[in-house]
């Protein structure tokens, strides 16, 4: 008897362990408005399984990227602190870091499996290939591919490609910025790689959405087969120029503008692929036991006239406005969260520390986080976020308290120059399309929130110049 419940235990035992380490996915689309979704209001573009999804999240009013432009957001979803401490000041600019400590890093450490699949934008891929933006010689001293940062399995690009035939470049319908897939024009210049540092060359016509996905599950198949947790980022470059989408989607927007078709059409081929995930960690059994977020890495491309849409928030793409940085945002964790939707604002640095804390770890030192902990908003138990988020952005600046922000714009664009532009007031909960400045009506306000900017710009500088490595 004590043999056969000993040979149980040593059976089990691994398992339990698995059990106890969620799976993380953390899915991010590329210029992807906060109105773009049905979840979020939008009547016209299709995006059936994530208004499901959306259903049964906790889903945010008020989930912000870190930054207004691709690159620095996604630096702050695996290191938890605003880009500006580590160099990543804007797009195709600075890389990661080796001393920055990434999630997947840190999750090695913990038993974890860990896969990147989609765009990078953190650093270039090859130290010998002229690609993409800065990939080969030209860009050498910024190569830190995803591979150097703890992630296992890689399919990665180092930037932007077409959203429909990704390797190919589509043909210019008689627009600098909107793209026609009749016909392509030879390769778009760019390349996926794997882990290896080698290109992949297999399987890379049709949505790129759907290729990526078709390198994830796999690599989610093989964790769940040697009951390993895993950590999998899935970053898609859809709705990123150049847009296109294939015939099947475009007809869906018959109705609309050439742009609005393929605008729409490779949004709702991406959200076929988030369906295909949710469906598969279902099949597999592991939904329960599986955290997925979403959310875009910053506002929508373009002015009004474009496709993309920010609600009815101000500023797009590049501006700290509301439009720019605040992005449809959702957590779903079926065993732990339950579905409902929050006021409580929270952002893409806030990812790191949410997720050490699920499994029980600690920072490895005391460098400065500009995320906190979500676990207890999971639970029910947080009432308001207490801690301010801080912004900054070519020559603009913000920081935002549960109720008000403070921003300004036409500050000098050195990037640590801590003179500040003269600032508006915006209380966010009565007033989130920032139409009302007060400004002049709360100077004692602005006084205060001014003086927490200034010493978190500070606290910023210290760590960019290389203050958090030094021990």
């Amino acid at each position: 008897m004590i043999r056969r419940i000993l040979f149980v235990l040593i059976c089990v035992a691994p398992l339990l362990v698995a059990a106890e380490k969620p799976n993380i996915i953390l899915v991010m689309c590329d210029d992807l408005g906060w109105g773009d979704v049905g979840f979020n209001g939008n009547k016209i573009i299709r995006t059936p399984h994530l208004d499901t999804m959306a259903k049964n999240s906790l889903r945010f009013e008020r989930f912000y990227a870190a930054a207004p432009v691709c690159s620095p957001t996604r630096g702050s979803c695996i290191t938890g602190r605003h880009p500006y401490r580590y160099g990543v000041y804007f797009a195709n600019t600075g890389h990661m870091k080796t001393e920055e400590l990434t999630l997947a890093e840190l999750l090695k450490k913990h038993g974890y499996a860990t896969g990147h699949f989609g765009k990078w934008h953190l650093g270039t891929l090859t130290k010998t290939e002229t690609e993409a933006n800065r990939g080969g010689p030209r860009g050498i001293k910024n190569f830190s591919p995803p591979q150097v940062n703890g992630f296992d399995v890689c399919f990665s690009t180092e930037s932007k490609v077409p959203t429909w035939d990704p390797m190919l470049r589509p043909k210019n319908n008689k627009s600098k910025t909107w793209w026609d897939p009749a016909k392509n024009n030879g390769p778009y210049g760019t390349a996926y790689w794997n882990e290896k540092g080698a290109r992949v060359t297999e399987n890379l016509r049709g949505d790129d959405s759907r290729v990526i996905m078709d390198r994830a599950i796999p690599f989610i198949r093989a964790a769940v087969k040697k009951e390993q947790p895993f950590f999998t980022i899935v970053w898609f470059h859809a709705p990123h120029l150049p847009v296109v989408a294939g015939p099947e989607y475009t007809k869906l927007y018959a109705k609309h503008s050439k742009f609005a078709q393929h605008y729409y059409g490779c949004i709702t081929a991406l959200d076929e692929q988030v369906g295909r995930l949710r469906k598969e960690l279902r099949t597999l059994g592991i939904a329960d036991n599986t955290l997925v977020t979403f959310c875009s890495d910053n506002g929508p491309e373009g002015n009004a006239s474009a496709p993309g849409s920010a609600g009815h928030f101000s500023g797009r793409k590049r501006s700290l406005l509301e439009g720019g940085i605040r992005v449809p945002g959702l957590v779903e964790w079926p065993a732990k969260i339950k579905p409902g939707v929050t006021a409580i604002p929270a952002v893409t640095s806030d990812y790191l520390p949410t997720i050490l804390d699920l499994i029980g770890a600690e920072q490895t030192d005391k460098r400065p986080l500009d995320g906190i902990s979500l676990v207890p908003l999971f639970k029910g138990k947080m009432k308001e976020r207490g801690q301010p988020i801080g912004f900054q952005s070519a020559g603009q600046v913000a920081l935002i308290s549960d109720r008000y922000k403070i921003y300004g714009s036409g500050g000098r664009k050195k990037e640590q120059e801590l003179t500040l532009p003269k600032l508006k007031l915006f209380d966010l909960k009565k007033d989130p399309s920032e139409k009302n400045d007060l400004a002049a009506q709360h100077p004692d306000l602005i006084k205060k929130m001014t003086a927490t900017l200034k010493q978190w710009r500070k606290s910023c500088r210290h760590s960019d110049t290389g203050g958090d490595y030094k021990n």
